[in-house]
């Protein structure tokens, strides 16, 4: 009995608070250095080579970069492409860069033949129906090459689409060289090289200058335009783009002199300024986007960017005006990484391989992509959670996977889950007993739970029969919430009500069916 009623117990505190949190990481796995911040596994992907995402409503447009569309539906991702288009998949090529205005999607790809030719960068759009993207319609042709494609794309808060190409390895007319200089002299395929493009509407084009570029994103309170771009041998940036930016490439990269600022030539009212942000030794800045969750403004005025060399997640603090940033180390107060320069201030995680794509979801949360990795992280804060400083929780939040109850329902927003952190924050968690149950529970708990829900997403009839079995336990204890905990005697006795009644539905019940079916047979026989 004693082992039945443990039984029990973990079945309904497992459900109680199922919040998807992870357990501490292995060395090189994700995790994070800021206690107020949750990591979890959002997605197990089936395969390496996504590398950019855009949410249609709820649900995830996933881009592979051998050119197929995938829908990551309630958390998990679905089995049959979206999309599938013909493209060139070598190094810095393929599909690239996804954005959409409502239901209306753009992709940006190095188009190619089933001989592996190259057809040029295009820039397609198409109307998602919900289960497919389809009706494409060519917006632009671009120059292409196996690197320096760019192909990031990102929507403005007024609808405007916007990607970024980079220099294709070709010298083009907008890249601050003297027309004389420009090899070949025919530069009429190169004029949409090291630009960020207006695609939808159509317009001139918004910068010029860029060297490459993995990384767009829109200040949801400016409407501004940041990127990041990658340097050469040295000097990697993080830029706001202002209408009419020029980013000095190839004369510039990182903080100009003022040789080299004289040495740009003249493009009217394309104006180069500083990058906001400098690493003298290259980090390959990727994915960035902005704070702003919903429970919460404590980072509403961070920048969240990733690179690919070090796997690291930086934070940036902006100022005031929300056009530059704010630093307390001496080091980083010039707004430049030097040689023997500390970046403890900024790095707020570490172990993600390459962040490809970082994007801000409906529920306020931030999703990382790290590129040839197989999850989708999700980035939330404590209090999202539901957690309370006094449950002593935050040694879990560095890594592992997504836990039962969540799986089941898709969701950790689903009204289940609701209720279940309302009765554990609200009942449990208001006497001594029960957070010392709760911080016990939580290191056994954590121990099978992420196993269970990883084979939930990968089985979906694994899944339903967890959500067919919690149901009527979930149920159950939503007669906690019409009744009044406050003693340690009350959760004891609430408690053990909880387990008999659960012990009739699940055990004595169908014992007694089933033993009045083996009498009727017994009857029959005889």
């Amino acid at each position: 009995m004693t082992i039945f009623f443990s039984l029990i117990l973990i079945i309904i505190f497992t459900v109680s608070i199922s919040s998807n949190y992870f357990l501490p990481t292995a060395i090189g796995e994700p995790k994070l250095f800021d206690d107020n911040l949750i990591l979890e596994e959002y997605t197990k992907l089936s395969d390496w080579g996504f590398i950019t995402m855009s949410f249609v409503d709820d649900d995830i447009l996933i881009l592979e970069k051998d050119g197929v569309v995938r829908l990551i539906q309630d958390g998990v991702l679905q089995t049959e492409p979206v999309l599938e288009v013909s493209v060139d998949p070598n190094r810095e090529a393929g599909l690239l860069g996804i954005t959409n205005v409502g239901s209306t999607v753009y992709l940006y790809f190095t188009a190619g033949d089933k001989f592996g030719k190259q057809l040029g960068n295009k820039i397609y759009k198409y109307n998602w129906n919900g289960e497919k993207l389809e009706n494409p319609v060519l917006l632009k042709e671009l120059p292409s090459n196996t690197y320096h494609n760019g192909g990031a794309m990102v929507t403005g808060l007024n609808n405007q689409v916007y990607a970024v190409i980079g220099d294709t390895g070709k010298y083009g007319p907008l890249q601050n060289k003297p027309l004389e200089d420009l090899y070949p002299s025919d530069t009429t395929d190169f004029m949409d090289t090291s630009v960020v493009l207006r695609v939808d509407p159509d317009g001139p084009y918004h910068a010029i200058g860029i060297r490459n570029s993995f990384g767009l994103a829109i200040d949801p309170f400016t409407g501004n335009l940041w990127n990041t771009e990658n340097g050469d041998d040295d000097f990697d940036e993080i830029n706001l783009i202002h209408d009419k930016f020029n980013g000095g490439w190839e004369r510039i990269m990182g903080p100009a002199s003022e040789s080299e600022l004289e040495s740009l030539p003249d493009y009217e009212d394309y104006l180069y300024s500083n990058p906001e942000f400098s690493w003298m030794k290259t980090v390959a800045p990727a994915g960035l986007n902005f704070g702003k969750f919903k429970e919460t403004s404590n980072y509403d005025n961070s920048l969240f960017v990733g690179d690919c060399n070090n796997g690291n997640l930086y934070k940036f603090e902006l100022n005031k005006n929300r056009d530059g940033f704010e630093f307390s180390s001496p080091d980083l107060q010039d707004n430049v990484v030097d040689k023997n320069d500390s970046m403890d201030e900024i790095i707020i995680g570490t172990g993600f391989g390459c962040i490809s794509d970082i994007e801000r979801g409906p529920d306020g949360f931030l999703y990382l992509i790290p590129h040839y990795e197989r999850s989708v992280y999700r980035i939330l804060p404590l209090e999202a959670s539901g957690f309370e400083e006094k449950t002593n929780t935050s040694e879990s939040t560095n890594g592992g996977g997504c836990l039962i109850a969540t799986a089941a329902y898709g969701s950790e927003l689903a009204p289940q889950i609701q209720q279940l952190r309302e009765l554990r924050d609200n009942k449990l968690l208001q006497t001594d007993s029960g957070i010392l149950f709760v911080n016990s529970f939580n290191e056994f708990y954590y121990s099978f739970s992420p196993i269970i829900a990883d084979y939930q997403r990968e089985n979906p009839i694994f899944k339903e029969v967890i959500k067919i079995t919690i149901t009527p336990l979930i149920s159950s204890l939503s007669v906690l919430n019409h009744v009044d905990i406050v003693s340690e005697e009350q959760v004891v006795g609430y408690g053990i009500s909880l387990i008999l009644l659960n012990f009739g539905m699940y055990f004595l019940g169908p014992a007694i069916v089933i033993v009045e079916i083996r009498k009727k047979r017994s009857t029959c026989k005889s």
